[in-house]
């Protein structure tokens, strides 16, 4: 038994343990362990407790074939994906964290491995067998492999999405392993490489302290953008799925045609979010960007610039810090096994050395596990965690009075107010919870009301658009939303139960919107469409729409839209891969007067960025959504994240 020692993995030391040759039982639980070595052999181990560590991966977990019990419960990090790992590796495994599964180990496999054997064989029949010449080089079997490999995880699905991890990891194998009989290729015997971090990117063991990775020794993946090539010719575009993606109003295709000599230009294509640093990875789908803000210090303020240059961004297992001007990837944060979905800036005065303070700019993200990571971005150092909810959280974003409060909105159909509290100069802190909203449907966006961002929040949820009274003063801990919003529909009529998936204060009243209605962004008055005076929860109030915006006809969701609030600007991707942008610097005036009226015709875009022809290995990227796309404060950049991992920045002209 080596329970409760605070072991982390260096402390395993495989000269110590591979000369253990009879140990039958192995207790490690209630310690500090991310991963376990590759070599500790133990050749007769029946029985291993690996519960309460912070494990990370289980594949070299196949080193004890011999392995009847295992116990990982509360590591945070693991998945109904490592369980079926573990079954398929360890042969001789009855029991998982307590239960019988010998029936399923047999059908994992052998029925699931029969099937997927016979869908990679079928892939490659169908698609790759004729591609290869009766004589072939070493080359062109070395190119096929590599596309083979790529389309086969890409194509070959089988069991629910949340084994999707899994098969793919399977499909790969199983791929390798097919190539190696039929083409008499040399087989990668290990399954454990993909999932390796490379070693100049392995994070602290110390917990729950993870080092956030500076990526100067990666440099800025200059060497991926050698293989990228922007083609000048306008990108072929595919059919939209939806049918009715392609359509376009004379108004839109006018304004495409005029955007053809745009006021910003591409200046970098970056692929830094990629699982274990491939360059094969187009698949990591990227979701949430913000700006640094500025210190006064000019921590990375380019003295040309009135606002900061540097963005951080979020994608799979990794958050990056960007710099716009030169396409620097100046460091770079994962956690392996994480999908981050979110990301928000905090400026807290810390108390250093000699009971001085200074100012430091503190980066939240969080994602698939519903935890919060806090990272001291100067310090390069992922200073705590927080445990937030047990479902993963969608969105988060800080209180623009209150530096240390921190919404989180989760799948768990809750948004929590969270006080995170200032760390000590030895990063000790304390995170408390203030308040829980409740909401009927996930909330995908959340926006404080910025006339009284102490007293309301709004959320765009999967069903609607609410607010709620988050004033600390009141008893309630738990609330109901107060008001929930009704917006015109498609048929003419109106709606409160819609999937908004797009929503942000374009200034102190107005915001904007979408998506109850296809092809449209609503701007609409928070002011008069809610009344403060008035009394009584779950109220169901009219919003008072002001302009409609022509947008795409796409029915495709979660394609989220930002606001430049000092410029009068609205930005939103679509799913061609272009940039629509709104300047409403005419419009607003008019709006904010009392007898302000509707816009009677739908405002079309300024302009529209067009993806430019980006060329990977002299494969054309296609299929590009625009996921989220941000300027910073001033306008100078843009940024935009897409579904095929790849982060575009634009310069204004």
């Amino acid at each position: 038994s080596l329970s409760k020692l605070q072991l982390k993995t260096g402390d395993l030391d495989p000269r110590l343990f591979s000369r253990l040759r009879h140990l039958q039982k192995l207790d490690l639980s209630d310690n500090l362990l991310d991963k376990f070595p590759n070599s500790l052999t133990l050749p007769d181990l029946r029985v291993l407790n690996c519960n309460n560590n912070k494990l990370e991966d289980v594949t070299a977990l196949k080193q004890f074939p011999l392995l009847e019990e295992l116990t990982y419960e509360n590591n945070v990090y693991l998945t109904l994906n490592d369980d079926y790992k573990v079954m398929f590796l360890l042969q001789n495994l009855r029991l998982l964290n307590g239960k019988d599964i010998t029936k399923l180990a047999n059908h994992v496999r052998r029925v699931n491995s029969r099937k997927l054997t016979s869908k990679v064989t079928a892939h490659w029949e169908k698609f790759f067998r004729d591609q290869l010449p009766e004589k072939y080089t070493a080359e062109q079997v070395k190119s096929i492999k590599k596309k083979f490999l790529k389309s086969v995880q890409t194509n070959v699905v089988y069991g629910p999405s949340s084994l999707s991890e899994f098969t793919r990891w399977r499909v790969k194998m199983i791929a390798e392993e097919f190539l190696a009989y039929s083409l008499g290729l040399e087989l990668n015997t290990d399954p454990e490489l993909e999932e390796k971090m490379d070693e100049n990117e392995e994070e602290s063991t110390e917990s729950p302290r993870e080092a956030a990775e500076d990526v100067g020794q990666v440099g800025d993946f200059s060497s991926y953008i050698n293989n990228v090539t922007i083609m000048p010719r306008k990108r072929k575009r595919n059919n939209s799925k939806s049918g009715s993606g392609n359509k376009r109003s004379k108004s839109q295709a006018k304004t495409e045609e005029e955007a053809e000599d745009v006021s910003a230009e591409p200046l970098h294509f970056l692929q830094c979010h990629s699982k274990g640093n491939s360059r094969e990875d187009f698949k990591t789908q990227l979701w949430s960007c913000v700006f640094e803000p500025l210190l006064d210090c000019g921590a990375r303020k380019d003295p040309i610039v009135s606002s900061s240059r540097t963005v951080a961004t979020c994608g799979g297992e990794s958050v990056c810090l960007i710099d716009c001007e030169t396409g620097t990837v100046l460091k770079k944060y994962k956690v392996a096994t994480e999908e981050f979905f979110s990301v928000a800036w905090t400026t807290l005065t810390m108390v250093i050395s000699d009971s001085r303070k200074k100012s430091h700019n503190i980066l939240a993200a969080a994602g698939r596990r519903g935890i919060v990571k806090l990272i001291h971005v100067a310090a390069d150092f992922c200073y705590g965690e927080i445990k937030a909810h047990k479902k993963p959280i969608a969105t988060v974003c800080f209180s623009p009075t209150r530096e240390t409060h921190l919404f989180t909105a989760s799948y768990d159909k809750r948004i929590a107010l969270w006080d995170i509290g200032i760390p000590d100069c030895d990063y000790n802190f304390k995170a408390s919870q203030l308040l829980v909203l409740e909401a009927i449907s996930i909330p995908l966006r959340i926006a404080p009301v910025p006339t009284c961002p102490d007293q309301y929040l709004l959320a765009g949820c999967e069903s609607g658009c609410f607010a709620w009274n988050i004033k600390l003063d009141k008893e309630q801990k738990s609330r109901p939303f107060e008001a929930i919003f009704q917006f015109p529909d498609e048929d003419g009529g109106i709606t409160t139960s819609h999937r908004v998936d797009g929503l942000a204060f374009l200034n102190d009243d107005v915001i904007a919107s979408k998506s109850s209605k296809p092809g449209c962004i609503y701007l609409w008055s928070w002011s008069r469409s809610f009344d403060t005076k008035g009394k009584g929860c779950q109220r169901t109030l009219s919003a008072v729409i002001l302009a409609e915006l022509e947008w795409s006809m796409t029915d495709l969701s979660y394609l989220t839209l930002s606001t430049c609030p000092a410029k009068d600007y609205v930005f939103c991707g679509d799913e061609m891969g272009s940039v629509w942008m709104y300047n409403l610097s005419n419009y607003t005036a008019a709006w904010s007067s009392a007898k302000g009226k509707r816009s009677d015709k739908k405002i079309p875009p300024t302009q529209i960025l067009k993806w430019p022809e980006l060329r990977a290995n002299r494969e054309q990227l296609t299929e590009v959504l625009i996921n989220n796309v941000v300027s910073d404060p001033t306008f100078t950049y843009l940024v935009v994240l897409t579904s095929v991992n790849i982060t575009a920045i634009w310069k204004k002209s």
